[in-house]
């Protein structure tokens, strides 16, 4: 694993909010919002550009897994269940977008956001690996930005995330750990 860094990449952190924490996960979810705060924190400290995305619903498209809990295509989530978690220390600076749809950007104005700070390459953090931080580094590698993948600042069950991690992720960008982001954010 070896991520390079890029003048100006962005910390994307998906989902790590208070409705999405209670599934089981393959990593525990307290190391995931964790090492997603201590880079959260190593961005802000470099003047780097912080994306806090929570999901407050889904797109309109029927799915089998909708029907299977009852869910309708298009629901809301209840807004209590959509407050990021407090150890993000969410500040003034950070860039925050709401989503309804899998991935941060098609529902978003985050790629506007992005390239308005000048942010070339994003780095994923979050829930759930298969889900929200795959379609999220899809759709902003099609769009031309540099992936990184912090694989251990990230969950989902256990299947799904080590087939995104061993099998997609590498076709999408570079994978690599905290200490190794943050070592190189120390070197800057």
């Amino acid at each position: 694993m070896s991520i390079e860094l890029e003048q100006t990449p962005a910390l994307v952190v998906i989902d790590l909010q208070t409705g999405i924490l209670g599934h089981p996960t393959a990593h525990p979810i307290e190391t995931v919002i964790d090492n997603s705060a201590k880079l959260a924190e190593a961005f802000r400290a470099k003047g780097l550009p912080v994306v806090l995305v929570n999901v407050a619903g889904s797109a309109p498209g029927r799915t089998d897994r909708n029907k299977a809990i009852g869910r309708q295509g298009g629901g809301t989530i209840p807004a209590e269940a959509t407050v990021l978690v407090p150890e993000l220390n969410q500040q003034p600076s950070d860039i925050t977008v709401t989503k309804r749809t899998l991935g941060a950007f098609l529902s978003t104005d985050l790629d506007e956001k992005l390239k308005q700070v000048g942010a070339t390459q994003i780095v994923l953090t979050g829930v759930s690996t298969s889900s929200g931080v795959e379609s999220t580094a899809r759709t902003g590698y099609e769009l031309g930005y540099h992936v990184a993948f912090v694989v251990d600042a990230m969950s989902d069950a256990a299947e799904p995330h080590e087939a995104s991690v061993t099998y997609q992720f590498p076709k999408l960008g570079e994978l690599g750990t905290t200490s190794e982001v943050l070592e190189l954010l120390a070197a800057r």
